[in-house]
């Protein structure tokens, strides 16, 4: 029995009624129209077997297809703003088994390139495969290949604008779904390249290229970059253009449309049968979130957002419990893994990666004289206490704010069980911005207090004073001052916040966003207290794990090279002032607050006379996951939140506190509660 081959269509999307340059498809480049470029270079894409055109039925395409019929190339039309269905019926018509959509608006496409990406889709299995996401590659060699049937079940269930004038963007946002695969640069750098057509600059830009290269072949990507770099003056043209302008624009007016969260809820049930808690980290667990009414897995993110495994998007408040400070898949960083990734991950000694990296955390931090790396805070944290006790000769520990689950600190919380009493007698917890606190604390085990180590900052700044007090106390009572800046390093302050407050401690402790994601922390300090680690034990097997360390280089560097610390405060001060206008139009006031910085600014909910805290944010994070937003305690802005995640947020904190309102004033808000209440796990500030 004869097995039928698979056929590939390349399908060009085409229309005149451009915006912002009308007609431009059928414009004159050399010797031929745009279009014409494109449809040459699709055919000669390898492995495509037929190349059509997709435009709209409206008058102003006639033209379009006019040329069609002239050059002997097909033209499907349809709608004009469900282009998904324009491309769903066309495939049908086609009877293809692969897709690969191109747009008449990249006339340099290179078919070599456009070839990689189609074999890519084959060679995988994948459903969708493309090379814009991520966006790595010049804009105007933009290509994407999917099956058929991918294709017919976003146009069947795709319910946003944006996912039915753009076509894809519901298969790549179901990714629990759809196997996506990305055709990655090589090259680092060239995302800023713009060679596609939307503006008279751009056709300015594309009739210079072509004036020197000619008409006569197709330009490979190398010789476009080869004549650039000759003539770098014509790539400014159009380089100060925002990529994909449309998608933008439309993602921009989609309303908030869920899918719900069916998938979700299946995940946890069976993640519950293997998985304690069916999580690795409390606070991303199903335990912090409106059950049954919220996101509990993640599939992506891009940017300052993230899709659930239902295909959900939402605007990320959360940021990975604050790892994530430049934004989700950040070219640089991602370029730093991918070149370390080439030369290998862990090794079986040490790299130079790691004194690298020390050198530039010691340029930075001012407690810095030396640096030892781990994966999380809690190794951080516990690796200071360790030498703390070792250097002083003491046991004892005064701990103010919240420090990881080691027994040393967790013992002294209500979350203590299978701790040894022993050992949760030797930690002492005192209130921020208390000094007397921390003298009773103090004159309660004279001589024995080993160091305090306290949050540099967290709901509340430090009162004037009060930092340098403690330190002093400290260095009184002979006991070493440990900063834990997990959160507001890289944060708050290139140095951390004891740069920002001007009190340098003996010890500080580092994580969350010096790797943007990657599992990294530091630990950094005096020489003398450092010089411990060569008598104590404290060894990991992948404390120099190549990936992270690159990735932090990376991070630090776009810390140092761009302004991406003042971005999160004037985000942060932006978001607070008007969220706090919301609080008070809706007569909320006293009952929901921001309190702490501008860069991690935290969410405070009181009761109210008839409605205990707990049931009021159950029902807030509810409307905020409906409103596309995830969010828990807190603001943790990143540097790639644009205007739109900010307007999306205002909506959506002005929604919310409307029905809370409601609810509280119609004295049912527990009855038409959505989800059981949420429970604190235990109390950490």
């Amino acid at each position: 029995m004869a097995v039928s081959s698979v056929t590939t269509l390349a399908l060009i999307q085409a229309r005149q009624q451009s915006t912002r340059l009308p007609g431009k498809v059928l414009e004159t480049l050399g010797d031929r129209p745009v279009l014409a470029w494109v449809v040459r270079a699709a055919q000669a894409i390898p492995g495509v077997d037929r190349v059509a055109v997709a435009t709209s039925t409206e008058a102003a395409d006639d033209a379009i297809a006019a040329w069609g019929a002239a050059a002997g190339v097909t033209v499907y039309r349809g709608s004009e703003k469900d282009v998904l269905r324009r491309f769903a019926d066309a495939a049908t018509a086609d009877g293809a088994d692969l897709v690969m959509r191109l747009t008449a608006d990249c006339p340099l496409l290179d078919p070599a390139v456009a070839g990689m990406v189609l074999r890519l889709l084959k060679r995988s299995g994948a459903d969708y495969a493309s090379n814009v996401d991520p966006a790595t590659w010049p804009d105007g060699l933009d290509c994407e290949a999917f099956t058929r049937q991918a294709l017919l079940i976003a146009d069947r269930e795709a319910a946003r604008p944006s996912e039915r004038e753009h076509v894809t963007p519901f298969i790549r946002a179901n990714r629990a779904r759809f196997k996506v695969e990305a055709l990655v640069n090589p090259i680092p750098g060239e995302t800023g390249e713009r060679w596609t057509l939307d503006t008279p600059e751009d056709l300015a830009f594309l009739r210079g290229v072509v004036a020197e290269l000619g008409s006569a072949s197709i330009p490979s990507h190398g010789q476009v970059l080869d004549l650039l770099a000759r003539k770098p003056e014509l790539r400014e043209v159009g380089k100060r253009q925002q990529r994909n302008e449309g998608y933008v624009e439309s993602i921009s007016l989609d309303p908030v449309i869920s899918y719900g969260y069916t998938r979700s809820d299946a995940l946890l049930k069976s993640a519950l049968e293997i998985i304690p808690v069916g999580n690795q980290t409390f606070s991303k667990s199903y335990l912090q979130l409106p059950n049954g009414a919220a996101p509990l897995f993640l599939t992506h993110g891009q940017g300052g957002r993230v899709w659930d495994v239902d295909g959900n998007e939402y605007v990320d408040m959360v940021s990975g419990l604050l790892p994530i400070v430049l934004g989700y898949r950040d070219p640089d960083v991602d370029y730093a893994i991918r070149n370390q990734l080439t030369r290998g991950i862990s090794f079986s000694l040490a790299t130079a990666l790691e004194q690298e990296l020390a050198r530039v955390m010691r340029d930075i931090i001012p407690s810095a004289e030396m640096v030892r790396f781990g994966k999380n805070g809690t190794d951080a944290t516990s690796a200071a206490i360790r030498m703390a006790r070792a250097f002083t000769g003491r046991e004892r520990v005064i701990a103010c704010g919240y420090h990881g689950w080691q027994d040393w600190y967790i013992g002294a919380t209500a979350r203590k069980k299978g701790v040894p009493s022993s050992v949760q007698a030797l930690t002492s917890m005192v209130p921020y911005n208390d000094i007397e606190a921390f003298e009773k604390a103090f004159a309660a085990h004279p001589g024995e207090v080993a160091c305090v180590i306290m949050e540099t900052m967290n709901v509340v700044e430090p009162k004037p004073g009060y930092l340098q007090a403690v330190k002093d106390l400290a260095h009184k009572h002979g006991a070493l001052l440990v900063f834990d800046e997990i959160i507001t390093g890289f944060r708050f302050a290139l140095g951390g916040a004891q740069s920002l407050f001007g009190v340098t401690p003996d010890m500080a402790c580092f994580g969350k966003a010096m790797a943007n994601g990657m599992p990294l922390s530091a630990v950094v300090g005096r020489r003398d207290v450092l010089m411990e680690m060569e008598q104590i034990f404290i060894s990991g097997t992948f404390g120099g794990e190549a990936l992270s360390l690159a990735a932090s280089l990376a991070t630090i560097d776009k810390l140092k090279r761009e302004a991406v610390i003042p971005r999160l405060w004037s985000l942060g001060e932006e978001l607070t002032r008007d969220v706090r206008a919301l609080v008070t139009k809706h007569g909320l006031d006293g009952i929901f607050a921001l309190t702490g910085a501008a860069p991690w600014m935290l969410l405070v909910i009181n009761d109210h006379p008839s409605v205990r805290k707990e049931a009021i944010k159950t029902l807030f994070l509810t409307e905020m996951l409906a409103r596309g937003i995830l969010m828990n305690a807190s603001h943790n802005v990143c540097w790639a939140h644009d205007a739109t995640d900010m307007a999306r947020m205002r909506q959506a904190w002005d929604g919310a506190l409307g029905v809370v309102a409601q609810e509280i004033a119609g004295g049912a808000l527990i009855e038409h509660l959505k989800a059981p209440i949420i429970e604190p796990i235990f109390k950490v500030r």
